[in-house]
């Protein structure tokens, strides 16, 4: 097993762009950079490819236009003697405009994103075409490692979203809650979703089950569970540590005997249910159960 880190990189940029225009939406409703102070914007935004200058002056002009130059200095806390530096780049980048007696205006936001996200995206195509130029067949035996609890369930609902056939998974209520529209998209969109909760279910679908021993399990392996199969092709499967949940490395693998072994552990854990449904009530098995067993037994 390898332990690499990941590259999404068209969630990369979008994320990226999307974060500036939460930020330009606040901006321009608020109003709120005020006189010399810059506005407090994350570090990761500069790698749209625009400096740190040029997003506050950009940022300050959709809150305030036309605008000279110096007015322009105070609002954004850009010293003067870099503002028209900055103005005139983002001239020449067409991302604002001067209106005439030295009155800046801003490329409305919309456009402004619009034109962002079309670069990136240009940018990303020419990139997969020379991958695929260069690439010969490519092999999924290696596993990745992911770490940081968000970044795990961002590449949850990417899988969940992707789905097309089935699902097998098997969560703790703590993931359970956090995916469940999820995983009722996928059932409304006519993928079958295999749910195994280790508690309460927070999900509407048709094949489910609780474990019995969810509390057991937890203790024994010293935190949650978290596995999840999309359509016998990929696999995100780990453990979340108590107390470490944002360091601990949940595995995600295309390797084909690997994603068919955890299926088919998941596809157990339904006939473990039904052993103990047996036991508890003496060898009664509920209408429901009866056709969860006969599904189950099917799904191969």
């Amino acid at each position: 097993m390898h332990d690499r880190t990941p590259f999404f990189p068209c969630f990369f940029f979008m994320r990226r762009i999307q974060l500036f225009q939460s930020c330009i939406i606040k901006n321009a409703c608020t109003k709120q950079l005020k006189s010399g102070v810059a506005m407090d914007l994350p570090q990761n935004l500069t790698q749209l490819g625009l400096s740190r200058y040029e997003i506050n002056t950009y940022l300050a002009l959709v809150g305030h236009h036309p605008v000279n130059g110096s007015r322009l200095s105070r609002i954004s806390g850009i010293p003067r003697a870099r503002i028209y530096d900055v103005l005139r780049g983002l001239t020449d980048k067409g991302f604002v405009v001067e209106a005439g007696d030295g009155l800046y205006v801003p490329l409305p936001p919309e456009e402004f994103v619009k034109r962002l996200r079309h670069s990136f995206s240009s940018i990303l195509g020419i990139l997969e075409e020379k991958i695929e130029a260069a690439s010969t067949t490519t092999r999924y035996d290696y596993v990745w490692s992911i770490r940081g609890y968000d970044k795990v369930i961002d590449k949850a609902r990417e899988m969940i979203g992707s789905a097309r056939k089935d699902i097998y998974t098997r969560l703790y209520p703590s993931e359970g809650n956090i995916l469940c529209r999820d995983l009722e998209k996928a059932t409304a969109d006519g993928v079958s979703v295999k749910y195994i909760s280790m508690g309460p279910c927070p999900v509407t679908v048709d094949l489910y089950v609780v474990h019995p021993e969810p509390e057991q399990i937890e203790a024994d392996h010293g935190g949650r569970t978290f596995d999840l199969v999309v359509d016998k092709k990929e696999l995100l499967v780990g453990l979340f540590e108590k107390g470490k949940a944002d360091r601990s490395p949940i595995n995600w693998a295309k390797n084909h005997w690997f994603v068919i072994t955890i299926r088919d552990s998941l596809r157990h854990d339904f006939y473990h249910y039904i052993l103990h449904a047996l036991y508890q009530k003496k060898g009664l098995l509920t209408r429901r159960e009866r056709a969860l067993y006969e599904k189950i037994t099917r799904d191969l």
